[in-house]
């Protein structure tokens, strides 16, 4: 993996930019397994990322593993092949794999059709040597189900959790750059997950967004 090249003494970034690995340090969710499968196989990162939305971070997050363990595997190509409503049946059996089983069963098979088409079924390959931070967020933003904030957190897990980091990463990743605990990509132990949590319910109470952002009344 290509790693940037920061100033000497930037103990943050460097850090972060010279941890690239082959297992990664998220622990999102209560299951060691899960969170290996997470830091280990790019599509299920992918897939996780995909189905935070609406509903806990634990959930969306269990969701690769979980699916797996219906699929027998987690292949790019051969969920591609399947027949949509096959894969939306596989997430609607119960216990259902997310809140709207149906919706992102759809969005999932869209996502692998997109990386088979488009990576070769390598979804490590949308990272794989990007000379920027700016280039990979282009990339990010292409794939299905990924808009603009989603693709943003993507880049700060690679950074912060992956070490993948391209020159200029944090003004791709925008906000989830910085330390503040604000996303998935901060979650590192029970303990950052619990601080994830107060900081999202004091910005809730502030009545501002993961961005610092003013909600909409």
């Amino acid at each position: 993996m290509r790693q940037a090249i920061l100033p000497q003494g930037h103990r943050y970034h460097r850090r972060m930019a010279t941890r690239a690995r082959s297992e990664g340090t998220l622990q999102v969710t209560s299951d060691p397994a899960a969170n290996r499968l997470l830091n280990t196989d790019p599509l299920a990162l992918l897939i996780g990322m995909l189905l935070d939305q609406q509903v806990p971070l634990e959930w969306a997050f269990m969701g690769p593993a979980n699916l797996k363990a219906r699929l027998g595997h987690l292949g790019a190509a051969r969920i591609a092949a399947m027949d949509p409503e096959a894969l939306v049946a596989v997430f609607c059996a119960k216990p259902a794999l997310h809140r709207y089983p149906a919706v992102m069963a759809r969005r999932t098979h869209a996502l692998c059709v997109f990386v088979t088409e488009r990576y070769g079924g390598d979804a490590r390959r949308l990272w794989t040597g990007v000379d920027s931070g700016a280039e990979l967020l282009a990339r990010l933003r292409q794939l299905p189900g990924y808009g603009e904030e989603k693709s943003r957190i993507f880049v700060a897990i690679l950074a912060k959790r992956m070490g993948v980091a391209p020159p200029g990463w944090e003004a791709a990743a925008g906000k989830f750059a910085d330390p503040t605990p604000r996303s998935v990509a901060d979650i590192d132990s029970p303990e950052s997950l619990a601080k994830v949590r107060q900081w999202k319910k004091a910005q809730k109470a502030a009545h501002k967004d993961k961005q610092d952002r003013p909600l909409n009344p």
